[in-house]
């Protein structure tokens, strides 16, 4: 019985994280003649796309990562039926393939799409108020990093209390994993904030405020593409 539970959590761990490997914003970039972690905001995920490629795409992007975590933990559920940690465990590691890739030296997104297809996964109720909840917090800030970041140390408990007579804080104490990840790829965004150089949410609609913020100029005066330099400075895309 012990060894049977050992290879369903190597198993999901193993599945989780080949999974979440797949990085569809780096791929697309490639394809563009780019490593997209090297433009826009530096990461490899759907917000970078939007920024770099454009809103369809990003959007695609961000469809993909949320399916293949739900696929990643649906498929361990029915592989391993009845063990509740193992959706916890599933979960935890696509988020962590999602952000540490091995085939791009660990360099990969933020884990905010998986996260919400691995919540999605798990329940789906819990999904649709944090998705709310989600909403609510980047609007009020106009910040994107708050929502992954608020909503990644939020699910542990909620989900812990929710399924709290079935191991439930268990498997919280295992999500927890992906949270601290979640909020340690996001350290350069909430120093960009401090310093002024993050780009706000707003700017998915109102690119020509955020280009006057920065001082970028852009001759046709409707498209804004914008780049980061080491120092985390935004400046205008040659």
């Amino acid at each position: 019985m012990r060894s049977n539970i050992i290879i369903a959590v190597l198993v999901s761990i193993m599945t989780g994280y080949l999974i979440g490997c797949i990085s569809l914003s780096y791929l697309i970039g490639r394809l563009k003649g780019f490593d997209i972690r090297e433009h826009g905001s530096g990461n490899a995920g759907a917000s970078n796309v939007i920024i770099t490629v454009g809103k369809k795409a990003g959007a695609f992007v961000a469809i993909f990562d949320i399916f293949k975590a739900w696929f990643a933990v649906k498929v361990t559920g029915i592989l391993f039926p009845g063990i509740l940690l193992l959706g916890s465990v599933t979960a935890v590691a696509v988020i962590l393939g999602h952000i540490f890739p091995f085939y791009m030296g660990f360099k990969g997104g933020k884990g905010f799409a998986s996260l919400g297809g691995s919540i999605l996964a798990l329940d789906y109720r819990i999904f649709l108020v944090l998705l709310i909840a989600t909403i609510f917090i980047v609007f009020i800030s106009n910040y994107v990093c708050f929502g992954p970041t608020s909503v990644s140390l939020i699910f542990p408990v909620v989900y812990g209390y929710v399924y709290r007579e079935q191991g439930g804080w268990y498997a919280a104490l295992i999500m927890l994993i992906a949270a601290i990840a979640i909020c340690y790829r996001h350290r350069e965004n909430f120093r960009r904030i401090r310093e002024g150089n993050e780009l706000k949410f707003s700017f998915l609609w109102n690119r020509k405020a955020e280009a006057d913020r920065f001082g970028v100029e852009n001759d046709d005066g409707f498209s804004y593409p914008f780049e980061m330099e080491e120092d985390g400075i935004i400046k205008h895309k040659e």
